[in-house]
C-alpha cells in the first residue's frame, strides 16, 4: 500500500485521488453498462475533479448538472452526452440549457407549462422530461430525503394524471442515497404503480443517483437485472447518475496534527483540516470517518478527540483510539474522502483549501493538481 503520508510530496491540508482504485470502480460500472445496458453519467454535484475525466471517459456516457456552472464543466472538460436537472430554471438558463444539453429534466408541472414552447423551437437541441415523486424512499436521513414528506422535488402521480405532456420524452425520479439495488427493486415497483402508463409514452427513463454500485457488497446482479427488466418493458433508455459510486472509496484528506492537549478530562488533537470546511458532510449526514490505523474509542491505548482548526465551536470530527499518543507533526489518513468534499467545502474563517493531487500506481508517483492561495480566497469576495 501507497505511503499516503510522504511529506516530500504532498503538503496538507490535501484530498489524494487513488487513480487505480478510480480505475477500480469502472470496471464495474463498465460491467453495469454491458451487462444491463443501461448508460451511467457522472453526477458533478457528488464528483467534479475535471482532471481524471479523461479516465472517466473512457466507460462514462456523459455528465449530470444542476446548474450552468456545472452544465459548463461537463461540456468543456468532460464532453459526451450532458442531461440538465434543476429545481428551477430561469428563462436564461433553460434557453442556454435547450441549446447546448442533450437532456433537461424539469421539476414541476408549472414550470413546463411555462417554457413547452422551448422545446418545440429550432434551436433546441435538447430531450425534455419531467421529474416524478414515486412518494416512496427509504432514506433515513430527512435532510436527504428527496421523497419525504412536503418535498419540493417532482411531480406526483396526482399532479399527473390528466397533465398534457405532450413533448415530454423522458421521465426522472431520484429517490435513493447511498443504498443498494434491494431499495431500487422496491422503489421501481411504485413508480410503476403510480406512472406506468407515462411510461408507456417515453423515450427514456433516468433512475436518479443514490446508487451504491461499487461498494463491496452491493448487489450488481438485481440491478442489472431491474434496469434489464424495465428497459423490456417499457422500450426506453435507461439512465443511472450516481456521483458517490464512480468515487467511492478512492479518496482520502490527509492532514497534519497542529496541537496536542489535556483539558476538562478529555484529551484532544487540532488538525490542519476542518470538519465544517473541508467534509461537511461529517456534521450534515452526521457520519464518523474512517482513519487509516485508527480504532473506535476505547479500543487502543490512546483515545483523542479531533477536532478541526475554525471557530466553529462544533467542528469535531470525533473520538479515535490510537497505539500511540499524538504529537504536533503527525500525520492521519482519512478515508472515502473523494466524493462531496471537493465539490462542498469552503473558506469558512480563510482556511486554506486542501491542495488536490492523485496518485499513480504504475507509476508509484503522487502528482499535486492543484494549490489553492489568498487569491482564490479573496476573489469570491468583494
Amino acid at each position: 500500500m501507497i505511503d499516503l503520508c510522504r511529506r516530500d510530496e504532498l503538503p496538507t491540508p490535501a484530498y489524494l485521488i487513488h487513480l487505480g482504485l478510480l480505475e477500480d470502480n469502472l470496471r464495474i460500472l463498465e460491467s453495469v453498462q454491458e451487462r444491463s445496458g443501461a448508460r451511467i453519467i457522472l453526477a458533478l454535484k457528488g464528483f467534479a475533479m475535471f482532471s481524471v475525466f479523461p479516465q472517466l471517459r473512457r466507460v462514462l456516457c456523459g455528465t449530470a448538472a444542476s446548474s450552468i456552472h456545472e452544465a459548463r464543466l461537463g461540456l468543456e472538460e468532460f464532453g459526451r452526452e450532458l442531461h440538465c436537472c434543476c429545481v428551477a430554471y430561469t428563462e436564461e438558463e433553460i434557453s442556454w440549457f435547450s441549446r447546448i444539453a442533450t437532456h433537461v429534466t424539469i421539476n414541476s408541472l408549472s414550470q413546463w407549462d411555462r417554457f413547452r414552447p422551448m422545446a418545440a423551437e429550432p434551436t433546441n437541441v435538447a430531450s425534455y422530461g419531467l421529474r416524478i415523486n414515486p412518494e416512496y424512499s427509504e432514506v433515513t436521513t430527512e435532510l436527504y430525503d428527496p421523497c419525504r414528506p412536503g418535498t419540493r422535488f417532482g411531480v406526483t402521480a396526482d399532479e399527473l394524471r390528466g397533465a398534457d405532456l405532450e413533448g415530454i420524452e423522458g421521465l426522472h425520479f431520484h429517490a435513493l442515497c447511498e443504498q443498494d439495488s434491494g431499495t431500487l427493486a422496491r422503489t421501481l415497483e411504485k413508480v410503476e404503480q403510480k406512472f406506468g402508463d407515462a411510461l408507456q409514452q417515453v423515450k427514456w427513463l433516468n433512475m436518479g443517483g443514490g446508487h451504491h454500485i461499487s461498494r463491496h457488497d452491493y448487489d450488481v446482479d438485481l440491478l442489472c437485472n431491474c434496469v434489464s427488466r424495465i428497459r423490456d418493458a417499457y422500450d426506453v433508455r435507461v439512465y443511472l447518475e450516481p456521483g458517490e459510486a464512480i468515487a467511492l472509496n478512492t479518496g482520502f484528506l490527509i492532514t497534519t496534527v497542529l496541537d496536542r492537549f489535556h483539558s476538562s478530562d478529555k484529551e484532544f488533537a487540532v488538525l490542519d483540516t476542518s470538519a465544517t470546511a473541508h467534509m461537511p458532510d461529517v456534521l450534515e449526514m452526521p457520519y464518523r470517518p474512517t482513519i487509516l490505523g485508527a480504532g473506535n474509542p476505547g479500543e487502543r491505548q490512546h483515545t483523542i478527540q479531533l477536532g478541526g482548526l475554525t471557530c466553529l465551536a462544533g467542528d469535531v470530527i470525533g473520538e479515535y483510539s490510537f497505539d500511540q499518543d499524538l504529537t504536533p507533526g503527525d500525520r492521519l489518513v482519512f478515508t472515502d474522502m473523494a466524493h462531496y468534499t471537493m465539490v462542498k467545502n469552503t473558506t469558512f474563517n480563510g482556511v486554506r483549501l486542501p491542495v488536490i493531487a492523485d496518485y499513480n500506481p504504475e507509476t508509484d508517483r503522487i502528482t499535486v493538481i492543484r494549490k489553492f492561495t489568498y487569491e482564490d480566497y479573496r476573489s469570491r469576495l468583494s
